[in-house]
């Protein structure tokens, strides 16, 4: 709440009347200053009153893919007994201003307004509060009040279909993924018979001794576990403009391997190399990423997340915890998280390379996808896991042909990658 010019050069005038008339003894400057002053004290009482509004929002979706259209839908009542005039609102939408019409709300109505929502870049947008603002009949005090909570709009990043995605040797009971003939079971409870239930697995000894029918309850410990590693060190993608085009790509990738894999039924890890918090769904968390730094000696990302290893699973503080990636490819080395590991990086991480081809006796099947628009046309090699990294973090083993080796997958983009991972005869 302030005064407008013409407030400010009222008052000033009735300060002006009120001395010259007390001062020279005329009454009528008095009384012209006194009626100034009393105008300027009534707007500021005006303004000083809150409008009751109710502000309701409605995203629809609330959760969209990059590029796929939003609409948000906000609705402002009325809920005071007297009318407000002069009134006009403003709505925020991520950085962009959205103007809503309320001059002269009536108590008890309520005004519609709907408009997109911009969904060319993924990342959450935070819409409003709504900015209302005012002004007295005369216009000598302008105010300004912030209405109704904020409303996020989640942007995921696109997701490009894939036909297959690899499963290692792992076994799957349910027979999707067999790659071996026979699956893997453990006993897990007793519970009652029902009706359908195979006799040769009722546990004799336990039913005698409760005196009814109990059968062993067993489960699969050996179903197949995807780990998509997301390279989200800021030294692997260049940013260009602002904005770092091979990350996205990264993060598409990663969403579509994930929709992939739980399309078949697989069990999907998804792990950032500078850690994030670990909560939401999986396209929530690709939704939040965001290029961080490691900070050497402590490893703490810019969050505040520590990458070291936990008890038990490496050491922290040491030298692998200089190194984001190094402590994230100990820790998967160590704790064998899954069967089949995809790694997903820029052009900075194309020289650590090496350290992926030492992960592959850990896991039977390793795919890299290195996201470059300037680089190489798409294609697709491998990387011998022989031998351990040479200068500067490449394989001394070479490139080459043998299947036993990482899958090297070189790409401008999510929508290349697609195509370039549909194209993989075997996995």
């Amino acid at each position: 709440m302030r005064l407008t010019s013409r407030g400010v050069a009222l008052l000033c005038a009735a300060a002006v009347l009120l001395a010259a008339g007390f001062r020279f003894g005329y009454p009528e400057l008095a009384l012209l200053g006194t009626c100034a002053a009393v105008a300027v004290v009534c707007a500021l009482g005006y303004a000083a009153g809150r409008p009751r509004l109710g502000v309701t929002r409605v995203a629809e979706p609330d959760r969209v893919a990059r590029g796929e259209p939003a609409t948000m839908t906000l609705t402002v009542r009325n809920a005071g007994r007297l009318r407000r005039a002069s009134l006009v609102a403003e709505d925020r939408c991520g950085n962009q201003p959205v103007a809503v019409p309320l001059l002269r709300l009536r108590p008890g109505h309520d005004t519609t307004v709907s408009y997109p929502v911009p969904t060319h870049r993924r990342g959450v947008i935070p819409v409003g509060p709504l900015r209302v603002t005012g002004r007295d009949v005369l216009g000598l005090v302008r105010f300004s009040r912030r209405h109704g909570p904020v409303t996020d709009v989640w942007v995921h990043p696109r997701v490009h279909p894939l036909s297959a995605v690899p499963a290692g040797v792992a076994r799957s009971l349910d027979g999707q993924i067999d790659r071996v003939p026979h699956g893997s079971i453990t006993f897990d409870s007793l519970r009652e018979y029902v009706v359908g239930d195979e006799l040769r697995r009722v546990h004799w000894r336990t039913s005698a001794r409760v005196g009814e029918l109990m059968v062993r309850e067993h489960v699969d410990t050996s179903l197949p576990t995807i780990v998509v590693l997301l390279d989200n060190r800021a030294v692997a993608h260049p940013v260009v403009d602002g904005s770092a085009a091979t990350f996205e790509s990264a993060c598409e990738a990663a969403a579509s391997v994930v929709a992939a894999a739980t399309r078949e039924g697989l069990t999907v890890s998804l792990l950032l190399v500078v850690p994030d918090s670990g909560q939401g769904g999986y396209l929530d968390r690709l939704t939040e990423a965001d290029l961080r730094h490691g900070n050497p000696g402590d490893s703490t990302s810019r969050g505040g997340t520590r990458s070291g290893l936990s008890p038990g699973g490496g050491s922290r503080g040491g030298r692998s915890g200089d190194d984001p990636l190094r402590t994230a490819t100990d820790r998967l080395r160590q704790q064998r998280l899954g069967d089949t590991l995809v790694f997903l990086t820029g052009p900075g991480g194309r020289a650590d390379l090496g350290r992926l081809g030492a992960l592959h006796g850990a896991y039977p099947s390793v795919v890299v996808a290195v996201f470059d628009p300037a680089g190489q046309p798409p294609t697709v090699g491998h990387v011998e896991p022989a031998g351990p990294a040479g200068p500067g973090g490449r394989p001394t083993g070479g490139t080459g042909g043998g299947s036993a080796g990482v899958v090297v997958i070189d790409v401008a983009d999510g929508a290349r990658f697609a195509a370039a991972w549909n194209g993989v005869d075997r996995w």
